[in-house]
């Protein structure tokens, strides 16, 4: 493997798992404050998408590891795609 390429392999990119998306008016936006919940049209078993760069490269679920909250990787893009969603 080429020292270059290497180098690319060990670079941090970020990682993004989208729970839901939904549009409002900014007047709601400006009303929101502390302890405000946002109801997400989507079910809390429903497949969340996993970004990398911004770009989408997979699916999967919601887990609990411990305390914290994980994605279990159902679904995930070719490696040409993934390598893609690296570049601009």
């Amino acid at each position: 493997m080429p020292a270059d390429f290497k180098t690319i392999l060990a670079l941090d990119v970020p990682v993004i798992v989208e729970i839901g998306r939904r549009r409002v008016r900014l007047t709601e936006v400006m009303n929101w404050s502390a302890g405000a919940i946002i109801e997400l049209p989507k079910a809390a078993d429903d497949e969340l998408t996993v970004h990398v760069n911004n770009k989408a490269i997979g699916t999967g679920h919601a887990v609990k590891v411990g305390e914290n909250f994980g994605i279990r990787i159902d679904e995930v893009s070719s490696v040409t795609d993934r390598v893609k969603a690296l570049g601009k």
